[in-house]
């Protein structure tokens, strides 16, 4: 998909981790010419932190670094870049703020597992409530609450120009991966359905290309999740089914690279069923026993 253009004073560097998982890598976007906002610094790799610190012009500081989220590919180089600029560190919370009830009773469950690639050192310098604004001379951002795939995820409207950074909530190249008890189905259509009220429509991601209708990319992504959660159950019409079961028979054409993944998103789908009462969790643990419906 190539880039929709992008606002003015904004521009974009690709961080060197590219993977199954993050595409090409990381967005890390720089928006501003004189005081500049990093949004998601990306991993932890030096050479990457040093691109940023060379992208700026003569008499350029970068004020505020922002993070959609707490996963080590979009948050890992904070330290770096903090250290290198003294700027303020604005997000949501550390990794796990915002966690659903529901979610953190289940983390104790056996085989549950999850937690993939979160950054559990980080902590903003300052935390950011649904509806804060951050600011400059030249920009202004309102922070989103956007929970689903991480529990401390936000997303970033860019005031005055249409657009939204939507970080791993809505990628310019895949749906997201959503891993319980992090991750959460409910919460990311809550999420899909806040963006998609609102009136932006350029979506500037955390992976992949700038989306120029974002809305209409967002719709087919809630729908690609009630569709999945309608072949869950289809399956277990069949008579109860372990996870692996489900997962082989959902996506029987994907790369074995891709399996923990998909594993992960049946799961996610298996525990909202069963929050909705439509499933049963099997008694012991989770990546083994059968599941079936309620």
């Amino acid at each position: 998909m190539p880039d929709a253009p992008f606002p003015p004073g904004l521009r974009r560097l690709i961080a060197p981790n590219p993977s199954p998982m993050t595409a090409e890598g990381t967005n890390t976007w720089l928006l501003g010419q004189r005081q500049v906002a990093v949004i998601d610094p990306g991993p932890d790799d030096p050479a990457h932190v040093a691109a940023i610190l060379g992208a700026l012009g003569p008499g350029a500081e970068i004020s505020h670094i922002l993070v959609t989220h707490a996963h080590a590919d979009h948050s890992g180089a904070v330290p770096r870049l903090k250290a290198a600029t003294g700027a303020e560190v604005l997000a949501f919370g550390q990794a796990t703020e915002g966690r659903a009830p529901a979610m953190a009773a289940l983390a104790a469950r056996e085989g549950l597992a999850g937690g993939e690639g979160i950054d559990a050192a980080f902590a903003p310098d300052r935390r950011l409530a649904p509806g804060a604004r951050v600011e400059s001379d030249e920009w202004r951002l309102t922070a989103l609450h956007t929970p689903g795939h991480l529990s401390s995820h936000m997303c970033f409207v860019l005031e005055d120009a249409a657009a939204v950074f939507t970080g791993d909530t809505v990628m310019g190249w895949s749906s997201t991966l959503i891993s319980p008890p992090d991750g959460s189905v409910s919460e990311y259509l809550a999420s899909i359905d806040l963006l998609m009220d609102r009136s932006e429509d350029l979506y500037l991601p955390g992976h992949g290309a700038a989306v120029p209708q974002g809305r209409a990319l967002a719709a087919s992504q809630k729908a690609h999740r009630l569709g999945r959660a309608a072949e869950i159950v289809a399956g277990l019409e069949k008579g109860p089914a372990t996870l692996a079961a489900l997962t082989a028979g959902i996506y029987a054409d994907l790369p074995e690279r891709l399996h923990r993944a998909a594993m992960r998103n049946v799961l996610a789908h298996l525990i909202d069923l069963s929050l909705q009462g439509r499933v049963a969790l099997p008694d012991g643990p989770l990546d083994r026993g059968s599941f079936r419906l309620s």
